[in-house]
């Protein structure tokens, strides 16, 4: 009966190990799907004008203005650690903030918040929701 078991076991384990990590790659999938772009994208935003910040994943950033309109900015690489902590911050040159700015990822340390990754900013593209 232990072989049986076993043989049947091992399979199952394999199969949950690369189920899991997929899930949240799907649930991720599934939050950018719901949203469409409108109009053409932009190269820089007010900050002045910014309500929240969402982090998506490494590599994606909702602006939500004091307006309602969400803009999305996808990095044009990976910026290692902000899907993780999910918390940036960038020094502005002009009054904007704009695709050719960086960010900082600020991550947690012992001693408070610690100064990560830097990544460039992409273009900053106009979402809305599907049916709105």
């Amino acid at each position: 009966m232990r072989s049986i078991s076993s043989r049947l076991f091992k399979p199952l384990i394999a199969a949950l190990a690369i189920a899991i990590p997929a899930l949240p790659a799907m649930a991720e999938q599934k939050k950018a799907d719901e949203w469409t772009a409108v109009g053409k994208p932009i190269s820089c935003i007010q900050p002045s004008r910014i309500r929240t910040t969402n982090v998506l994943d490494n590599q994606t950033i909702d602006f939500t203005m004091i307006n309602g309109d969400v803009y999305r900015n996808t990095l044009p690489y990976r910026c290692p650690g902000l899907g993780f902590e999910e918390r940036f911050a960038y020094k502005l040159s002009t009054n904007s903030l704009c695709s050719v700015d960086i960010i900082t990822v600020l991550q947690s340390g012992g001693m408070g918040l610690m100064q990560g990754a830097s990544c460039g900013l992409g273009s900053f593209q106009q979402i809305q929701k599907v049916g709105k």
